[in-house]
């Protein structure tokens, strides 16, 4: 990729975060590499003058108060890396990881660590290299930052830890070293800290679930939009005017979307002596439902916005040389965010799961059962349904908020904690298992279709059954459509129904 990003001291955002998912490389400008060198010489003036300095020259944690000697000061730093790597779980995809260094770079680049030069260039090596540390995906609680993960992300530049290649095979940090030609970091005072005490693990995995809830929030009303036509509902409730008597931008925006999908339509119209007075919730309230996240959407990524340009080290080193310790790593903002998000795309996926089965029950529909052109010997998509019905059902126990828990640790030293690297795990769960109970919805609706005879689609209903076409033949006997469904929720994570 030619994308080259260069970070300043001004933090970063999500076009940026979107770059290095799709391979961009980056490197520090020259505002960053003075800042970063200012701040380290302001904590080596702190260190002449004797003053015990939290993480500089004490113990962390219950062990603040510990002053440790000037010769041991580098040895304390490198403990605090080896003992605090400790996650346990699923591996975080190389994806985050690499965002993970990224943000880290982009803290640290603010000038306000303290960290030396060379320790930084290290990480924007291995961050730009085809290895990426293998960190495990539980551990963190959110608070002091992402102590666990952030360490194992770090520890290859020591020559430890592990890390895995592009082909997934697995290679010690040395030998990683080795390959992308730079020397073992031996960390000195305060750098320790510097490294891993962020947000960067939930930032990370927040960024990438409102990517790809952004990309779904559209896929979900090109969805709604071609299911009203298939159930040959109304576009009423669509009208601007009855919108903007509650207006609410997010409402207004879905119904502007869904109906400029339903433009030119001869289905929509084929039906005026139909006798149905108006349709089911989950078609007539789809701008209110999907409004209301596309809403929350915008508090979300304004949420993350801020902390892509935040510093979330401890302790900071203030314009006048001051090393001031406060608690910039609390990830609570991140955790309410990550938290809000889960609801959000829950309810994506709830109202989706509404409409299929009202397109594969025959009751309902007005089509054959289950959308086979020959019910009973065939099941259709019967099932496929009950796997949408069992996302949706996980979905509302992951959506459960993790913010709301907090448990004691360090000895009461840090006894309040956000969780919130597990509410956004959870976020991308319930991303990932939303786009396939959206993808459900669209191949149901594209069979359904298939067995109408209305006359002409929408403009872009039109558009959105050819792309899903592409991936699912015509269903005219039972056969083995998992591939197609994964395929379609593939389309959507790329952006491809829009």
């Amino acid at each position: 990729m030619s994308t080259k990003i260069i970070i300043g001291i001004n933090g970063s955002n999500l076009s940026q975060v979107r770059h290095i998912i799709n391979g961009a490389s980056y490197e520090l400008s020259t505002e960053a590499v003075s800042a970063i060198k200012t701040a380290r010489c302001k904590i080596e003036k702190l260190l002449n003058s004797g003053k015990p300095i939290y993480g500089v020259n004490t113990g962390f944690g219950r062990l603040a108060s510990t002053v440790v000697s000037s010769d041991e000061l580098g040895l304390l730093q490198r403990n605090l890396l080896l003992s605090h790597a400790c996650s346990t779980g699923r591996l975080f995809s190389p994806q985050i990881v690499r965002i993970m260094i990224f943000l880290r770079v982009v803290s640290l680049a603010r000038g306000r660590s303290g960290i030396r030069l060379e320790t930084v260039n290290a990480l924007v090596k291995l961050g730009n290299s085809s290895f990426m540390p293998a960190v495990p995906s539980q551990g963190s609680l959110g608070a002091s930052g992402d102590l666990a993960p952030l360490s194992h992300m770090c520890l290859p530049i020591l020559g430890e830890g592990e890390c895995i290649d592009q082909y997934g095979q697995s290679f010690t940090g040395a030998e990683v070293l080795k390959k992308i030609g730079i020397t073992a970091v031996e960390l000195e005072a305060k750098e320790g800290l510097a490294l891993i005490n962020g947000t960067q693990a939930m930032t990370a995995l927040l960024c990438s679930a409102v990517l790809d809830s952004q990309r779904l929030m559209d896929a979900a009303d090109a969805t709604a939009a071609i299911t009203l036509e298939a159930l040959l509902g109304t576009d009423a409730a669509l009208d601007p005017e009855l919108i903007g008597l509650r207006p609410h931008p997010g409402a207004l925006e879905s119904a502007v979307f869904i109906g400029k999908h339903l433009q030119d339509s001869e289905i929509l119209h084929s039906h005026p002596s139909c006798g149905k007075v108006q349709d089911a919730y989950s078609l007539r309230c789809t701008p209110q439902v999907h409004g209301a996240s596309r809403d929350a959407l915008k508090y979300i990524k304004t949420t993350l916005e801020r902390e892509l340009q935040a510093v979330t080290d401890n302790p900071l080193l203030m314009e006048d040389g001051r090393a001031v310790s406060g608690g910039n790593f609390h990830g609570q903002p991140l955790a309410l965010a990550a938290d809000h998000l889960k609801i959000t795309v829950a309810e994506l996926a709830n109202i989706s799961e509404r409409r299929t089965e009202r397109l594969l029950n025959p009751d309902l529909s007005g089509l054959p059962a289950f959308l086979s052109p020959a019910p009973g010997t065939n099941s259709g998509l019967m099932i496929a349904q009950y796997t949408s019905a069992s996302l949706v059902s996980e979905n509302k126990v992951l959506a459960h908020p993790a913010s709301v828990d907090s448990i004691s640790v360090s000895g009461c030293q840090e006894d309040h904690v956000s969780m919130g690297t597990t509410a956004a795990r959870q976020a991308m769960e319930i991303v990932r298992n939303s786009c396939h109970v959206l993808a459900t919805e669209l191949v149901s609706a594209v069979q359904a279709h298939r067995l109408l005879n209305r006359g002409k689609m929408g403009i872009g209903t039109q558009r959105t059954f050819n792309t899903v076409a592409s991936v699912f033949p015509p269903l005219d006997k039972d056969r083995q459509f998992v591939g197609d469904i994964e395929a379609v929720a593939c389309l959507i994570r790329e952006g491809n129904i829009c």
